[in-house]
Order: C-alpha cells, then structure tokens, then sequence
C-alpha cells in the first residue's frame, strides 16, 4: 500500500492530498529514508511523520484497503 493511502485509511492524517504534500515536501521518512508519496509501506516500517510542533514516530502493523474509524488505530503501534 502507498504510504499517502495508508496515512489516510489509518487517519493519521485527514486526506490523501495532504498525505502527498507532506511526503513531496520531504516531511514523511520510512525506516530513517525520506519517501515519495508513492511509496510502498510494509508492515513492521517505521514511520516518522514531521509537523511544525514535533514529530510522530509509528511501527506499521497491519495493512488494510478499508477500516472503521474505531479500528483505525489497530493499524499502526506509536514509538515513544
């Protein structure tokens, strides 16, 4: 799965557009690289997401195409 897409099904972030924007703008790394939006996520990466108040660093564990709201969470482990 695109890291955009499961940024967005995870709802780690809001839309895919700005999933997009935040990887063209070199602000998402997997696994200590810098990626494209088109980047295909595996479970166990480790994602570092940057926003302009800190950083949100988080394992994959699960890929899914579609989750509910309450599941999304189930999707990926944070990383103090």
């Amino acid at each position: 799965m695109r890291i955009d897409k499961f940024l967005k099904v995870s709802r780690i972030l809001k839309r895919r557009t700005v999933a997009q924007e935040a990887a063209e703008a070199g602000k998402i790394s997997v696994n200590g690289r810098e990626v494209k939006p088109a980047y295909r996520v595996k479970v166990g990466d480790e994602v570092t997401l940057t926003f302009a108040s800190g950083a949100l660093r988080f394992r994959v564990k699960e890929l899914k195409e579609t989750v509910k709201k309450d599941d999304a969470a189930s999707l990926y482990e944070v990383i103090v």
